[in-house]
């Protein structure tokens, strides 16, 4: 797979890598943490990489969908990275704070598929980075949890809204105000999480389903998955009169699209579609 990284870290470790994969994974990107000495806590430098990938990704009509996983065994992303915090001062580490959010709301509102793969631990602004993707996917050995109230803080990238929304608001500030932190299993029985898998001797269990997974994507029409997860996105915030209104509208922009004409064709001529995102 080709790859591309972004930031000005010395060579010796790229902290968010960038792969195109190839062949039959053609249109999957997979954005992969990647400090391993600060167990992929999320830094000044880290958060402006990640959101000049997203930056690029978004508008990529070739992109079909999105991985975010980590390339260090063990951990997907311990939250913050606190030892840079502490000798921030105030002002900054405010402005930092808005940063993180703000690049963890781009990925939200990436137009395509975004599937967390969670192989070790996502903690407070792990677990966070992981709520703002589409679907998430954990290893049954996986910890995760949004512990920021052990601090003597809260969630500030988006935990205490996008949480409620995933699990239901009762169990959310029971999560939250117990900073209580949960394996894949039980994430999988409360519905913080789509699949479990057991871990494996590689230790990339939850990456290998979320790339099948993500495989599922790529024969549908590029235009109608972005259609469908604004619908989605947008319908869930509003009452079901206005959800349906945007729906409608949602609809009508599938209508004129030349996908639109392929799919009808090749199932009529009983063949795999051709799509080019039109």
């Amino acid at each position: 797979a080709a790859g591309r990284s972004y930031g000005s870290q010395a060579k010796e470790e790229e902290e968010l890598r960038v792969r195109y994969l190839d062949d039959e994974h053609k249109g999957i990107v997979v954005l992969g943490l990647n400090r391993s000495h600060a167990k992929n806590a999320l830094s000044k430098n880290l958060v402006k990489m990640m959101s000049k990938a997203v930056d690029a990704l978004k508008s990529d009509k070739k992109v079909r969908t999105v991985i975010f996983r980590s390339e260090v065994p063990g951990i997907f992303c311990a939250g913050a990275d606190l030892k840079e915090r502490a000798k921030m001062h105030s002002s900054e580490v405010s402005s930092f704070v808005s940063r993180a959010r703000a690049t963890i709301n781009e990925l939200a509102n990436l137009p395509v598929p975004t599937i967390a793969a969670i192989d070790g631990t996502a903690l407070g602004g792990g677990l966070e980075l992981a709520l703002a993707c589409d679907i998430r996917v954990a290893a049954s050995s996986a910890k995760m949890g949004l512990v920021e109230t052990k601090l003597a803080i809260i969630p500030g990238a988006g935990g205490t809204q996008r949480l409620p929304r995933t699990i239901g608001v009762s169990l959310a500030k029971e999560l939250i105000f117990s900073a209580r932190v949960v394996d894949g299993e039980e994430a999988k029985s409360i519905g913080l999480i789509s699949h479990v898998v057991e871990q494996n001797e590689a230790g990339d269990a939850a990456y290998k389903r979320a790339l099948a997974l993500a495989k599922e994507f790529l024969p549908q029409g590029p235009v109608a998955m972005r259609v469908a997860k604004l619908a989605i996105n947008q319908g869930m915030e509003v009452d079901l009169v206005t959800g349906l209104a945007i729906e409608e509208a949602c609809y009508a922009q599938t209508i004129p699209t030349k996908d639109r004409i392929e799919g009808l064709l090749a199932f009529k001529e009983k063949r795999p579609p051709r799509y080019k995102g039109e």
